[in-house]
């Protein structure tokens, strides 16, 4: 455990590092002071547009349109560039732009909506980045819009409004839920993260619930086989979570309160922050997320429906650009969880009728590194990962015992009177206190009116 510790928090001051090194070099280079300029608008409504990406086509340079729909690309090396213009929801466009030495050029855009989605990118087709409309196999997108609409504080929440894919609660003590694509147990789908199988099997058991939705750029779901590409594991479909990319300088803060029934608490609060250098070489991303949701009877049999959960987050995303064709990217999460249901979710398990709890600890980490040729067409990729998983659970209980005295040789009935008939005695969990009431100072039983 300590051992993840310092590789995480190594992990975290190499980038923090890098990032410092990036601005330093950068600062001694000689700018070029040629600066590209613009904004993106609905073409439709005239509404400026955040979060719309901008890309230098040919290299792994690119920025994205800030909360006011505007962009910056400064300090451009070369002579001529093609800007490609990619937003969720809209058609993508590319412009060819000449680049002068102490010039300032604009480039606007007038993004198109594309109500059938045909030019998003997306990779769990063919395990490129490639174009719906060109990809193989019918990969449908989940992004943040529907996520915010839909108050989803975690990927089990947001994969419910996905057709053909079904989240079931499974077990009302634990809460464990599973994903159901085209009607097949969730041990046949195979979750990714960004295209990697990171989520072990163990960890995936409970993953739906503690994948946060503040570190989702969006998910692409394949239903219909798909082992030839992803593995055994993908006989219904695949997952596939693509993390968010550090693209601007933002910090932002969410609460979302809610409730079980009208009436049992559900609370999630969740942080994000980014940071990029003035030159887009460097940048690192820090999301974090706190959940606790109370029990909720809903029939008001003593027994629980959802259990008690009691979650946290912390993830770190980073990356490096030394050069135009290399790009290193580090990535590092964890999340603890514990879970309790059954009945008496105060008292300790050994003493309720049927208690389940399971306390887990997930540490997770990859690191990748990108090299391109000088005209794209070859590419090498090294990558590494590694995950720890702890997991405490407990199941079991006393069931619905007999009440009886403190010297245990006769039974309670329903006044608080002392028999020897078990068939007048009350089920000791029924009365609302411990079962053996001298472990809890105890020493008499008061009537039940």
């Amino acid at each position: 455990m300590r051992k993840l510790y310092a590789l995480m928090l190594s992990l975290q001051i190499l980038l923090a590092s890098a990032i410092g090194l990036s601005s330093e070099l950068a600062a001694q280079e000689r700018p070029t002071d040629a600066n590209i300029i613009g904004h993106v608008t609905d073409a439709k409504t005239g509404e400026h547009l955040s979060g719309v990406t901008i890309a230098i086509k040919g290299t792994t340079f690119g920025t994205a349109t800030d909360a006011t729909g505007h962009y910056f690309l400064k300090n451009l090396k070369l002579k001529s560039v093609t800007l490609v213009m990619r937003g969720l929801g809209y058609l993508s466009q590319e412009r060819t732009v000449e680049i002068i030495p102490g010039k300032v050029v604009e480039v606007n855009f007038d993004a198109e909506p594309d109500n059938i989605r045909i030019d998003e990118v997306v990779v769990s087709s063919n395990r490129q980045a490639t174009l719906r409309r060109l990809a193989p196999t019918l990969v449908t997108v989940l992004d943040t819009k529907l996520f915010e609409s839909t108050n989803a504080t975690n990927l089990a929440q947001g994969l419910i409004f996905q057709p053909g894919v079904r989240v079931e609660n499974n077990c009302q003590n634990c809460g464990f839920n599973q994903v159901r694509i085209n009607g097949l147990d969730g041990r046949y789908s195979q979750i990714l993260i960004d295209s990697r199988p990171i989520m072990s099997a163990l960890a995936g058991v409970y993953g739906l619930e503690q994948i946060p939705t503040n570190m989702i750029e969006r998910v692409e779901v394949v239903r219909g086989g798909g082992s030839a590409l992803f593995g055994s594991s993908a006989i219904a479909g695949v997952i596939n979570i693509i993390t968010k990319e550090p693209q601007r300088n933002s910090f932002s803060f969410n609460e979302s309160l809610g409730f079980s029934g009208f009436k049992d608490l559900d609370n999630n609060l969740s942080f994000n922050g980014s940071l990029v250098s003035d030159d887009n070489r460097a940048g690192a991303m820090v999301f974090a997320q706190a959940r606790y949701r109370k029990e909720h009877d809903v029939n008001g049999d003593g027994y629980s429906e959802l259990g008690r959960l009691d979650s946290r987050s912390l993830g770190f995303r980073g990356y490096l650009r030394p050069s135009d064709y290399t790009r290193l990217t580090g990535e590092v999460h964890t999340f603890s969880e514990a879970r309790r249901g059954g009945d008496h979710i105060d008292w300790p398990e050994q003493v309720a009728g049927v208690a389940e709890s399971i306390r887990h600890s997930v540490y997770s980490g990859n690191l990748k590194f990108d090299g391109y040729s000088e005209d794209y067409k070859h590419h090498f990729q090294l990558y590494g990962s590694a995950q720890h998983v702890t997991r405490n659970s407990y199941y079991g209980g006393i069931g619905e015992t007999k009440l009886r005295n403190k010297a245990g040789d006769k039974y309670i009935d329903k006044d608080g009177n002392e028999t020897t008939d078990e068939g007048k005695a009350v089920n000791a969990g029924s009365i609302g206190r411990p079962i053996h009431t001298s472990n809890y100072g105890r020493t008499s039983v008061s009537p039940v009116g």
